[in-house]
């Protein structure tokens, strides 16, 4: 399958609304793929690697959310959210689980294209600007700013390591202790905010003219591309 344009994976359970939105998709120089219920989702992206995923929560087999934490263990590509539930709650559920966006049925077309659009130009942006201010090494576990070393923890290193490849993405602390610790070992959501903060007074330093890891309320942190 040819990744020239954005591929797009949309599963949703209603055949008709699933048609026309990969028409609107396909129109707008996007490929586009459906699949109708909830099992082999995963197996499906690790095959394909799509650019964004349209996932409807109620489905058959398997429901949405169960597959977004299971996506969520291996990837961070854009996911939007859709379902027919309309409640405050239920969007920020779904937004506090790290979602890109939320959209409720019924919905417009030509708006959740918009919004795919605007999602891919956030989440495929380079990275250069980044790359020219901070580098890390893996192998080392070494990070540099402007070929300065910046002394910091493992713990630290993995954290700023892990939000300068996913620029501009928006993760809850839960899923930054999932990502950064080992299965099992049992660490608070306020010792993470703790290494955010020196992580942060640690860059300040050097970068005094950027913000570069920023607070979303209410959900998490991302990494702020600089300008």
């Amino acid at each position: 399958m040819s990744k020239a344009q954005p591929l797009i994976l949309i599963v949703e359970d209603e055949p008709k609304l699933a048609s026309v939105l990969m028409d609107y998709l396909i129109h707008n120089d996007m490929q586009a793929h459906w699949l109708h219920q909830g099992l082999g989702v995963i197996e499906w992206v690790k095959q394909y690697n799509p650019d964004l995923i349209v996932l409807d929560l109620m489905l058959p087999e398997r429901d949405g959310l169960s597959i977004y934490r299971e996506l969520r263990t291996f990837s961070a590509l854009p996911v939007i959210m859709a379902t027919a539930k309309v409640t405050e709650l239920d969007r920020l559920r779904g937004l506090e689980l790290g979602a890109d966006d939320y959209i409720c049925k019924p919905y417009s077309q030509r708006e959740l294209v918009a919004r795919i659009k605007n999602i891919l130009r956030r989440t495929q942006i380079p990275a250069t600007n980044t790359m020219e201010l901070i580098s890390t090494d893996p192998e080392r576990l070494e990070a540099r700013v402007k070929g300065q070393v910046l002394d910091l923890t493992p713990f630290e290193f993995r954290l700023l390591h892990y939000l300068v490849q996913h620029p501009e993405r928006v993760y809850s602390r839960a899923q930054l202790l999932d990502q950064l610790y080992e299965p099992n070992h049992e660490v608070s959501e306020r010792v993470l905010d703790s290494h955010i903060k020196n992580l942060r007074r640690k860059l300040e330093q050097l970068l005094p003219e950027h913000d570069l890891i920023r607070a979303v309320y209410g959900v998490g942190y991302k990494w702020v591309l600089p300008s």
